[in-house]
């Protein structure tokens, strides 16, 4: 993977906190900071096209309502 470099302005705590955690983990900061950047560039990412089409989907027969949810949550408790 082509790497570029640039440079970005942090809240003054979170070099202190990359640092713990790249120890921590036995990786670098510059590995723990590349990869929060890639994880939220994929979470925006705008698709051209859906996932999955229509007929790659089924239905699960409409909306539930509130009262199936707070009862089947209570039956399971």
């Amino acid at each position: 993977m082509a790497l570029r470099r640039t440079t970005v302005y942090a809240e003054n705590e979170d070099p202190a906190l990359i640092k713990e955690a790249a120890a921590r983990l036995g990786v670098s900061e510059a590995e723990l900071i590349r990869e929060g950047v890639h994880r939220i560039a994929l979470a925006q990412r705008v698709w051209d096209e859906p996932i999955v089409t229509d007929d790659e989907t089924f239905d699960l027969g409409g909306p539930v309502p509130r009262d199936e949810v707070r009862g089947a949550m209570d039956r399971a408790l």
